[in-house]
């Protein structure tokens, strides 16, 4: 069903579109919060969570592989690099386990979009324990949300889908997903994007509301009361000339005009860099790729100063259409 997830967040659909859809399709999607579900299956989820967690502390990839679904064990090889990358920060910690979410998705073939509204939602959304979750080819079947919160200097959230299965609660669905960047947590990342927005630096602005939201979230298709407000929040600030998927800018460097495609923020230890991603026919010839990285990373603080207060370094990554791409970095106080 799902694999050990990278970024990043996709924005919610409207609420409204949501609840009709919910509506409509009442009889094929339910989901059960903590509170909803019986004492025994509750009991059964966090025990689930917290067995298969110890399992990833140990780096017992092999043992999670046993108790996984069957198209999960098939391609594991996502969920072994997930368990070894994170062990480290995993072991001998005591995690917080946050209350689990009960999916239920009827039909005899898979929801091409199977929506799941969880909780209370009141006529302006989302409420302090509600969440959605929107899963894309989902199966029929029984599904659950357990997520532990890993605290500490570098925390994170671990999260597993399960699926039913007799009486068996299998892994579908192995998450790490860090909840601080830089050494800080979501509400700083939002207070200093209110703050960059306040002086019209809404280049700066966005990019911090995205990087809070991907904080606020421990799965990419979950949506809470806060990653709603979140991405509500940032569209105010979203410039018209900032890319996204399916709608690149161009930026005029060293005689060339470059499509720009994503720009994101990303941590790297205890600094935050920009990265910008732009299109080239091939990266075959790195010295001259290496010029065009240059050239964009120059020629990007220069039309968009503002970004000099809120990254420590620029990485230009080129790409071509077959997907490999070559990237370079340069610190800001080295960018004239």
């Amino acid at each position: 069903m799902m694999g050990a997830m990278k970024h990043k967040n996709l924005p919610l659909v409207l609420l409204s579109f949501l609840l009709f859809s919910s509506s409509v399709k009442a009889h094929a999607q339910t989901c059960l919060t903590a509170s909803d579900m019986d004492a025994p299956t509750r009991s059964a989820l966090e025990a689930a969570g917290k067995r298969y967690f110890e399992m990833a502390a140990r780096g017992d990839a092999a043992g999670m592989k046993q108790n996984s679904i069957a198209a999960l064990a098939a391609d594991f090889s996502g969920v072994e690099t997930a368990v070894k990358d994170n062990q480290s920060a995993l072991a001998g910690v005591q995690p917080t386990l946050e209350p689990p979410f009960l999916l239920k998705a009827e039909g005899d073939k898979p929801l091409e979009r199977a929506e799941f509204l969880c909780g209370v939602f009141s006529k302006n959304g989302q409420t302090a324990n509600s969440a959605a979750f929107v899963i894309p080819n989902l199966a029929p079947g029984s599904y659950a949300v357990v997520i532990l919160g890993v605290p500490g200097p570098k925390a994170k959230t671990v999260s597993f889908v399960l699926q039913q299965q007799g009486a068996e609660w299998k892994i579908g669905g192995f998450y790490v997903r860090a909840s601080q960047a830089a050494g800080h947590d979501y509400s700083w990342y939002a207070e200093k994007a209110r703050a960059f927005k306040a002086k019209g630096q809404d280049h700066d602005a966005w990019l911090y509301f995205t990087e809070a939201r991907e904080l606020a979230s421990p799965l990419t298709f979950m949506y809470t009361q806060k990653t709603d407000k979140l991405y509500d929040e940032s569209q105010g600030a979203r410039p018209a000339d900032m890319p996204a998927a399916g709608s690149p800018t161009e930026l005029a460097a060293a005689g060339k005009t470059y499509k720009l495609t994503t720009m994101f923020a990303v941590a790297v230890g205890d600094e935050l860099d920009v990265v910008v991603k732009y299109q080239v026919a091939s990266v075959s010839n790195t010295d001259e790729t290496f010029k065009e990285n240059m050239a964009v990373i120059h020629a990007l603080v220069a039309k968009y100063p503002e970004l000099r207060e809120a990254f420590t370094s620029v990485v230009a990554r080129a790409v071509e259409p077959s997907g490999r791409d070559y990237g370079a970095m340069l610190p800001m106080k080295e960018i004239k």
